[in-house]
């Protein structure tokens, strides 16, 4: 039985992962940070299947001390400050989450199991304002926001641990994934549960900042399939994961609004307020690689997420 150790193990990517990979017939540990006591409302269905650990990214003993208990084959290192909008307020949190807590596990990693295989969580932020369009293993970064620049920091880190230790570490450059389970702080989050809320009448307007930036979302649920597909490969590479195919925010919105029958112009207020200090404009990935070497590619369609958030929220609303 392979056993696998997955940071972040309660966010929304943490809790698919684990599901997978118990299903896949893995001894699945999970890192967590703070008490075993409280709600884990994500991991609720599998919580008799896990091993929970306390630790922290800021405390490379705590680190060591998990990866001896919990002697993995696999790590996943999915935990971070995850909100691209928090991190200008929390720039220095996101560092030493985001980007100085990749070195501490991997310093962890290769003193306590060496031969265990590593995925670090990068991310299409790196790209920022993209030098090319579609972006690819090969296109340049150029970030645009401390979470960004924290998550550069730890694509190369990965990248010399691998390169100077021999270690068997990649990275998965995910474009925006999406799901049900997204946390509230995300935009998307934001629209599917402010839609949910005025179509039961709780509320009469969604306020949100730049309707114009383009992403590539897909689902959250495939992408941690491509995540365990890299650590299945004899040599670690590094690979674009995404749709390659963008849209707007305000096609979400509009997309979303439509889902229950609603227009989306008679609820919608732009506060300034809400728009980055710096945005990208648009990302796009192109996964051509993951498709051609790992045998991945996404299913579900931009409009089939975002109807499955709303619907989400609104089974969730309606029974609270």
């Amino acid at each position: 039985m392979k056993r696998a150790l997955i940071t972040g193990v309660s966010g929304q990517d943490g809790s698919y992962l684990a599901e997978l990979l118990l299903e896949k017939g893995y001894e699945v540990h999970g890192l967590v940070h703070g008490s075993l006591d409280r709600r884990f409302e994500r991991l609720e269905p599998i919580m008799g299947d896990l091993r929970l650990h306390t630790g922290d990214l800021l405390d490379e003993h705590s680190l060591v001390s998990v990866l001896r208990s919990s002697t993995p084959d696999e790590v996943y290192n999915l935990a971070a400050m995850s909100s691209v909008a928090e991190s200008w307020r929390l720039a220095v949190a996101t560092a030493e989450y985001t980007a100085v807590g990749v070195t501490r596990l991997l310093e962890g990693i290769r003193q306590v199991c060496p031969e265990a295989r590593f995925y670090q969580a990068s991310s299409s932020e790196m790209f920022g304002r993209a030098r090319e369009t579609p972006q690819s293993e090969r296109t340049p970064f150029y970030p645009r926001s401390p979470y960004g620049v924290a998550k550069a920091y730890g694509h190369f880190i990965t990248v010399n641990y691998r390169e100077s230790f021999g270690l068997h570490a990649c990275s998965g450059i995910l474009f925006n994934h999406e799901s049900p389970r997204r946390g509230r702080a995300f935009v998307t989050r934001q629209i599917s549960e402010g839609v949910a809320s005025i179509k039961l009448g709780r509320s009469d307007e969604l306020v949100l900042g730049n309707l114009d930036v383009r992403r590539d979302w897909g689902y959250a649920k495939e992408y941690v399939e491509a995540m365990w597909l890299m650590l299945q490969r004899d040599e670690p590479e590094d690979f674009v994961i995404g749709t390659g195919v963008s849209h707007s925010v305000r096609d979400m919105v509009e997309t979303a609004f439509a889902s229950v029958d609603l227009k989306a112009d008679d609820h919608v207020r732009i506060d300034p307020d809400k728009v980055r200090p710096a945005d990208i404009e648009e990302v796009v990935a192109d996964p051509a690689k993951a498709k051609r070497e790992l045998g991945w590619e996404a299913q579900t369609t931009f409009g089939q997420v975002v109807e499955m958030m709303v619907r989400a929220d609104l089974e969730a609303l309606e029974a609270s």
